[in-house]
This record gives C-alpha cells, sequence and structure tokens, in this order.
C-alpha cells in the first residue's frame, strides 16, 4: 500500500476514532469505576497487539522495556486514568476540549529541548485559531455547565503527561515494530492502572453482574478502537511524520465528542461553540499546510527511509 494513504488512513484513526473515544467513556463510567476502566481498556489492547508479535517479545532489549514502561505510565495512567476520574464530574466534550492543550505543550517541550529542529514561528501562528476554538468551546460549555476547577486541572495535568509521553516516545524509538512498542506501553500502563484501582479501593463493592451493556461495549471498543488501532496508528505516524502533525488530531477529537456527547448524551452545544469548532478545524489545516511548506520539514521529509515497510516485525 502507498505510504501516503498509510499516512491518511492512520489519520483518520486518530481524528476520528480517538475523537469517539470520550462518549465511549462517559458510556463505560455508568457501572465502571475510572481506573478499572482504563485498566481494562489498556491492558486488553496492549495483550492483543503484543499476541500479534508472539516470539518477537523475547528479542526486546531492556532499554526498550524501560522506555515502554516510561511512556505507558505517562500516556495511560497520567493521561488516559487522570481523564476517566476527572471524566466523572466533567462532560465527554469539555474532557476533549481540555485535552486539546496537547500541542501547546508538545511545541513547548520541542523548543525548550529541541532535538533536530524547533517548530516554524509560522507553525505557532497557524496554533492561534485552533487554542481561540477552543477557549471558545470551553468557555460556553462551562458556562452551561456545573463543575470545579479541580477536574480542570487534571485534565490539563492529563494533557501534559500525553504530551511528554509523545515527544519521549518519538525520541526513544528504535523504529522496530511499532504494534509491538504499542503493544508493551499499554500493557504496562494497564498493570498500572489495575494496581492503582486495588490500592484506592475501587474494587470493594464492585461486581461484574452490576456492569451494563452499554458499558460492557463501551470497554470492547475502547480495547479494540481506541487501543489497538488507534494507539497503533498513532505510535507509527510518530515515526513517519512530525511530532507536532502527529498531535493536530487532539484539534479534531473535541469537534467529534462535543458532537456525541450533543447528539447522544444531551450536552450542550450552540452557535459560538460551532464557530470555535471550525477554528479549530482551521488551525488543523493551516497548520499542516505551514509544515509542510517549511524548509526544514521538507529536508526532514527527504531523509526519511520512504522504502521502509509500514510495520516491522522485528
Amino acid at each position: 500500500m502507498p505510504k501516503r494513504l498509510l499516512i491518511v488512513g492512520a489519520f483518520a484513526a486518530i481524528y476520528l476514532l480517538w475523537g469517539s473515544t470520550y462518549f465511549a467513556i462517559a458510556l463505560g463510567l455508568k457501572s465502571i469505576p475510572p481506573f478499572l476502566l482504563m485498566g481494562l481498556r489498556s491492558l486488553g489492547g496492549g495483550l492483543i497487539l503484543i499476541a500479534l508479535n508472539g516470539a518477537d517479545v523475547t528479542r526486546v532489549s531492556r532499554w526498550n522495556w524501560l522506555t515502554a514502561a516510561l511512556c505507558g505510565v505517562l500516556f495511560f495512567v497520567g493521561c488516559h486514568g487522570v481523564l476517566a476520574y476527572a471524566q466523572q464530574s466533567v462532560p465527554s466534550g469539555i474532557a476533549a476540549i481540555m485535552l486539546a492543550t496537547i500541542p501547546f505543550w508538545v511545541l513547548l517541550i520541542d523548543f525548550l529541548y529541541p532535538q533536530t529542529r524547533r517548530p516554524a514561528t509560522m507553525t505557532l501562528a497557524a496554533l492561534l485559531p485552533g487554542l481561540a476554538g477552543v477557549a471558545i468551546v470551553g468557555w460556553q460549555s462551562a458556562e452551561q455547565g456545573h463543575f470545579s476547577i479541580l477536574p480542570i486541572l487534571l485534565l490539563l495535568a492529563a494533557a501534559f503527561s500525553w504530551a511528554v509521553g509523545t515527544v519521549l516516545s518519538r525520541r526513544t524509538s528504535d523504529h522496530g515494530s511499532p504494534t509491538l512498542s504499542s503493544g508493551m506501553q499499554l500493557s504496562i500502563g494497564g498493570a498500572v492502572l489495575f494496581a492503582i484501582s486495588l490500592a484506592s479501593g475501587e474494587l470493594e463493592g464492585f461486581s461484574p453482574r452490576d456492569v451494563s451493556a452499554p458499558s460492557l461495549a463501551a470497554v470492547i471498543y475502547l480495547a479494540i478502537a481506541g487501543s489497538v488501532i488507534g494507539f497503533t496508528a498513532f505510535r507509527w505516524l510518530l515515526d513517519n511524520v512530525s511530532t507536532f502533525m502527529v498531535s493536530t488530531y487532539i484539534f479534531v477529537n473535541p469537534i467529534i465528542a462535543v458532537l456525541l456527547g450533543t447528539l447522544i448524551l444531551g450536552e450542550p452545544f450552540s452557535v459560538t461553540m460551532l464557530f470555535g469548532a471550525l477554528l479549530v478545524i482551521a488551525s488543523v489545516i493551516i497548520t499542516w499546510r505551514t509544515e509542510q511548506a517549511s524548509p526544514a520539514s521538507a529536508r526532514q521529509a527527504q531523509s526519511m527511509t520512504w522504502s521502509r515497510p509500514a510495520i516491522r516485525s522485528g
């Protein structure tokens, strides 16, 4: 399959599938506690990906296991676990909007600790409409909702955790199998989430018989669509396009989350929020074109090994 088509398909996965996971989390939380819910999602998806790689797991170095552990904790404990905990009191659309700050944190890290090049100045300018759109949608949603500032701060911390994991994953990648590295990160993150669930007393009084059909379907969807497909696409993109371009999915996810929350969960929506959503879409388009037009970006793309298989078995 041509690499350009793989890139388009991978972006579609992290744009659309991950946008719908906020809605799935809201359904899962109706009868499953947050850390247990995300532990089931992460560990289930991780074990599937590891099983697909078979004997390749035995050839993984200690260094790769260490980096997988660090990234797994940042992605799935620091971000997903905290996200689910905060989403107990915050609408799914608001949660997605707060996590739309991830590109800001990625840019900040790349500016403070650049690896190859700092993002172009025009890329920063292209980010502004998206941030404005996020602020508009967030302000309108908060006006119509009733929740404290604590879950909002937790969601911002979750966004920072994912951004650190994104940069670390890119910089420590050995360009091996994205499915194997994703499975390792998911499994370790899931195991830690289960430990947190046990230590926090979530399992006291919890019975699998109390899990509703929508919550069970949500867990399966989160594990397959969100973790196996979505996270594998995410890891593959980190090895094939710029880190910041990968992070643009976070501008699209809130739109999907708000639409699903409005149409199905009855969360508020207005013309002002629609305007903010359009600003988000415009920012993604402008950012993409700016990065593609950047001379440094073009040189970086030319230096990539375009003939390398999209997924290697090790």
